[in-house]
């Protein structure tokens, strides 16, 4: 909201909300330190990748933290303007 406002923030929840919510389990857990220590990333970073790895799921992010991480599709931010 505070990057983009009030419209593009509703509709990004409202595709949010479309998604599944999955526990932080214990192994999920131990998977997400073991990353984190592997990639140098901070600790959401490495749960995201973690629940990924776990589900079969591509993560999608414009975060750089995770270019060139398998399993990760990078798409580098744009300036806005």
């Amino acid at each position: 909201m505070q990057q983009r406002g009030e419209g593009p923030a509703l509709q990004a929840v409202a595709l949010m909300q479309q998604g599944r919510v999955i526990e932080l389990s214990t192994p999920l857990a131990l998977a997400a330190a073991r990353a984190s220590l592997r990639h140098r990333i901070p600790a959401a970073d490495s749960i995201m990748l973690a629940s990924a790895h776990a589900y079969g799921a591509t993560l999608w992010s414009q975060d750089a933290d995770f270019d060139g991480i398998a399993g990760v599709k990078y798409v580098a931010k744009q300036a806005p303007g």
